[in-house]
């Protein structure tokens, strides 16, 4: 195979040391090949990227393994075009394996041409990426500790959750804190409740009337100032992403017209696959790309179920639940879809299908000026009149009517 980068440098990168092979040379030559080793610190990469600079290196590969490239990356993406590889697709034949081999691979490699770039969204995006994937932390952490109260409380047959529908609402923190302080009745307690919840006044009493010891004050004190604290982060985070996606709101805007597609999963949408489109191939491959689309299972002309890629988890998993939210839309396309497929395929491969679709169109709305345009839920059926109306005469001689179709009347004798 030929060269096609003269001057190319990969890079094996640890979380202590930075193995560089630089490949100088015309195509049709063998190269010239220095390798040096570099610490991690700043001061270490800012030598690393200068030894770069003077050798006049063109094109910079490494593997994306773990977070250990980023900073690696953020140092040289200014000076240097960046090719960050799959770490699995650039494997190295099996053998004798040193950090200097793998540098002078990866190099290679990047010689003729042979690394495919991943996606890096620019430090905008990036800097968004950040900030949406703490946020999420953030809730999981939060319902998880909401889980842990809501056990507590069982342990001190407290059954507040058994009648309350929001134990975490106004009236059921309030209830909790009263706990806390030890004082009241359950009566008393009850009385918090407001608004709708105070009908229910007479089960809220016997429903707080539990066991509670001094542990499980001391316990649910700490629980509910750890929720305060994380409401006070979450929002605090939630700001900071408004500002940031101030640039943006155009492209959130068209993203909110999708069913099922809210702000937070807009804002994930573009946080995780950017707003350049570009970047993918077409709409298939950005679908390929975050994991909503059936794998490749072929074995001698038979086609075999496909297990879906990983791909891009906080995306497929925002898409997903965009998906069953628009399971719920009324009057879209996208909810007869998932009916239709869920009859036949079940709630999971429909939910990933929708995915699908809700991703492709984000696609098109972000690379093309137009907006959504909602196909309706008659649109499948006008797909093929004559199976959907033979469908629906048939349900209707099993249940015992007598049915006789007329044709509808013309445009022009109307």
């Amino acid at each position: 195979m030929e060269a096609i980068v003269e001057r190319c440098c990969g890079l094996d990168v640890h979380q202590g040391s930075v193995v560089a092979c630089l490949l100088l040379g015309p195509a049709g030559r063998k190269p010239t090949k220095m390798v040096r080793s570099f610490g991690t610190m700043t001061c270490d990469l800012i030598e690393l990227r200068d030894w770069l600079r003077e050798h006049d290196c063109a094109v910079v590969g490494m593997e994306s393994t773990g977070i250990y490239w980023r900073p690696v990356h953020a140092i040289l993406e200014d000076d240097f075009e960046m090719v960050v590889g799959n770490a699995f697709h650039i494997r190295n034949v099996p053998g004798r394996k040193t950090d200097v081999k793998d540098s002078e691979w990866i190099a290679d490699l990047l010689r003729h041409g042979l690394v495919a770039k991943s996606f890096v969204p620019p430090k905008p995006i990036r800097e968004l990426r950040d900030l949406l994937r703490y946020r999420r932390k953030l809730i999981e952490n939060r319902t998880a500790e909401r889980n842990r109260l809501l056990k507590l409380l069982e342990t001190a047959n407290i059954k507040l959750a058994s009648v309350a529908s929001d134990v975490f609402g106004v009236s059921g923190m309030a209830m909790l804190t009263a706990i806390v302080g030890g004082e009241a009745t359950p009566e008393q307690i009850a009385q918090l409740a407001k608004r709708r919840l105070r009908q229910k006044i007479a089960t809220l009493a016997l429903a707080l009337d539990g066991n509670v010891e001094a542990h499980h004050r001391f316990i649910l004190q700490m629980q509910l100032e750890r929720l305060t604290q994380l409401d006070a982060h979450i929002r605090s985070l939630e700001q900071r992403i408004e500002e940031k996606l101030e640039p943006y709101r155009e492209q959130r805007t068209k993203l909110t017209q999708i069913p099922g597609v809210d702000r937070t999963i807009s804002a994930t949408i573009l946080a995780e696959a950017g707003t350049d489109m570009s970047v993918f191939a077409s709409a298939k491959h950005l679908a390929a790309w975050a994991g909503v689309c059936p794998g490749n299972n072929e074995s001698a002309g038979k086609a075999k179920a496909g297990k879906a890629r990983s791909g891009n988890i906080h995306l497929k998993t925002a898409l997903v639940e965009a998906a069953n939210s628009a399971a719920r839309s009324r009057g879209t396309y996208l909810k007869d879809k998932f009916h239709r497929l869920k009859a036949r395929r079940g709630h999971k491969r429909a939910a990933m299908a929708i995915a699908n679709k809700i991703l492709r169109a984000a696609y098109l709305l972000l690379s093309s000026p137009s907006d959504y345009r909602d196909l309706t839920d008659a649109y499948l059926d006008h797909l093929d009149v004559t199976r959907t109306a033979s469908n629906l005469v048939r349900r209707l001689e099993r249940l015992g009517f007598a049915v006789t179709l007329d044709s509808p009347p013309s445009p022009a004798t109307a």
